[in-house]
């Protein structure tokens, strides 16, 4: 065979190569033979697989693993209830009196805090195992290795949920929507609707025009002022999702800053700071929806 054709077979199989990867031949071996595979903390959360149309990002499944650990969690606790109790139900009683005269501070009525707390505390409960679980080993490090328009890139399988805005923003809305809910069975459909869309005032007017005439100018301004409250649930919407994903997702960046700078020893004292702040976000989030929930239950003349 003569040097031409040996030399244009090999061309043609470089030109394959990279019609398959989208990568020069040469550079994907020398990729893969160098080790070299990019892991970086994104915004977004990564797919793995896909049930139809629906994309399962690891986010959605550390979700998944935080719901299996409180269900089993909670069917031990219930079946460990006793009228004696033993240590993990002393611990737990503890935690929940606890909870609950947090929540009296807020309500400042207890019938009140036990009709919000299943919410609120289970709320908590997610938000808190979700900020903890990735710092755990394996959480973000578990994962295959996917070719990329960029090149070879880490896909980790598990990573924490609060770090992707999907989730901390469909908790807020989630508590945001089902704070007015509760609103209307607390104080009836026409008062809370009010609130925001004031008709009492308007309705007021003629009514009170002749013994107060100021009303005429009083009574618009209450109606205007609820139309601010709309907005203002958009903004509680925004401040609960990305207050709770800015401050766990700066975590995540910089563990994985101090890890890459020095791996043994520095990034200790930073997770502990990192579980320090995962639980005050926690609470952070579950007392604001606490408030959320006590101010709908509350008519607009209180």
């Amino acid at each position: 065979m003569s040097q031409a054709t040996v030399k244009k077979n090999i061309d043609t199989s470089l030109e394959q190569a990279t019609e398959v990867t989208g990568l020069p031949a040469a550079e994907e071996q020398t990729a893969e033979e160098s080790g070299q595979v990019s892991h970086e903390a994104t915004l977004f959360a990564e797919p793995i697989f896909h049930l139809g149309n629906f994309t399962v990002t690891n986010s959605l499944i550390n979700s998944w693993l935080v719901v299996i650990i409180l269900v089993v969690v909670a069917l031990v606790l219930k079946s460990k209830v006793k009228k004696i109790p033993g240590r993990m139900q002393n611990c737990a009683e503890v935690v929940i009196e606890g909870a609950l005269n947090m929540g009296d501070s807020v309500t400042g009525d207890r019938k009140k805090t036990l009709k919000i707390f299943p919410i609120v505390f289970a709320i908590f409960l997610f938000v808190l195992l979700n900020n903890w679980l990735g710092l755990l080993p394996g959480i973000g490090s578990i994962g295959f290795i996917e070719n990329g328009e960029h090149g070879a890139v880490f896909v980790p399988l598990l990573r924490g949920a609060t770090a992707d805005l999907n989730t901390t923003l469909a908790l807020a809305i989630f508590a945001v929507i089902g704070s007015n809910i509760f609103g209307v069975f607390a104080v009836g459909l026409w008062s809370h609707i009010n609130k925001y869309l004031n008709f009492k005032a308007f309705l007021a007017i003629p009514k009170k025009i002749i013994k107060e005439p100021t009303v005429i100018f009083v009574n618009p301004i209450k109606a205007f002022v609820g139309l601010i409250e709309i907005v203002g649930e958009a903004a509680k919407v925004a401040s609960l999702s990305f207050r709770l994903f800015g401050n766990i997702f700066a975590g995540e960046v910089l563990l994985s800053a101090m890890a890459v700078i020095f791996a043994f020893g520095l990034p200790i004292p930073f997770m502990f700071l990192e579980v320090i702040v995962g639980l005050i976000q926690a609470l952070i989030f579950a007392m604001l929806t606490l408030v959320y929930f006590t101010i709908a239950s509350t008519a607009e003349e209180h």
